[in-house]
């Protein structure tokens, strides 16, 4: 399982029972997990001490039970970079620690590249991703459907200090726009891909993943550069296993560009237990 060790504004302290308890800079968090379905002992004090806990609707949805006082928004550091939370609808925070690793990776292989690379971030919303690779020197597209989102990367790009960067922000349609993207004859060096397991798009457009993703994996093939250097595709839906996304990968990328492909699952330590908990799937095709 692929990992970070380098947060220190964000903490996994304990899971149990459907739920996470977390530690956002200096505020507590509890928010559900599906993939905890273990009933350990909460002996942490914090469960009961707790700023805010999402509560899940049986009719769908949820809301926020505030026990303290969360501010509208706050920021984490993650290394050199810096982003702005809040607490939102459907239990997210605008951060998903865990693609810490994929940032990581990301901004290794820009850096060590021995040239300016162009990256090209589907779904990017709140742009993490984006930001990590602008940080390591590279030119970004960063394309998300929801406005909303695309501003709060803006935000997040100013708080990291690289607002100045070579960037385009694209609100759109994803598959629509790399399919322009592939008529005007534009290439990427690196596509970074973290579709949603269910969606819709700006005019109402109805994605879902199991269903859409070999084709949309097979129209960004024809946006990947001769010379390009990686593709990195995540997932959090449960039918797509990583060895699937590797295959995926292999048969639509690997046939065409050569390199290799290989694939994982993504995890945060659990501090409480020692464990890592899995929270996603990545596969990564490298030249």
């Amino acid at each position: 399982m692929r990992k970070t060790t380098y947060w220190s504004d964000y903490e996994l302290i304990d899971s149990s029972r459907g739920e996470r308890l977390e530690r956002w800079g200096d505020v507590i968090l509890i928010r559900p997990d599906p993939q905890v379905i273990w009933n350990t002992e909460r002996k942490n004090p914090l469960w009961h001490n707790a700023h805010a806990r999402y509560i899940r609707s049986n009719t769908g949805g949820g809301k926020w039970q505030m026990f303290k006082k969360v501010p509208a928004s706050w920021q984490v550091k993650y290394r050199d970079l810096v982003f702005n939370v809040k607490p939102m609808g459907f239990k997210h925070t605008g951060v998903f620690p865990e693609q810490a690793a994929n940032w990581d990776l990301a901004a290794d292989i820009i850096r060590r590249s021995d040239r300016q690379l162009n990256i090209l971030n589907l779904f990017g919303y709140t742009g993490c991703a984006t930001i990590a690779c602008l940080k390591a020197g590279a030119k970004v597209c960063h394309v998300d459907a929801a406005k909303g989102m695309v501003n709060w990367a803006k935000e997040n790009a100013i708080s990291s200090g690289v607002a100045d960067r070579p960037v385009r922000w694209i609100v759109d349609d994803c598959a629509k726009f790399v399919a322009r993207e592939i008529r005007r004859g534009h290439h990427y060096d690196g596509i970074i891909m973290d579709p949603p397991s269910y969606g819709r798009g700006p005019n109402g457009e109805v994605w879902k993943l199991e269903e859409r993703i070999y084709e949309f994996v097979e129209l960004c093939s024809g946006v990947i550069a001769d010379n390009a250097e990686f593709v990195i595709l995540n997932s959090y839906t449960t039918g797509l296993s990583p060895s699937v996304m590797e295959y995926l990968l292999g048969t639509v990328v690997q046939s065409r560009f050569g390199g290799a492909v290989s694939s994982d699952e993504i995890g945060l330590d659990v501090t409480e237990s020692g464990l890592t908990l899995p929270c996603g799937s990545t596969a990564i095709w490298r030249r």
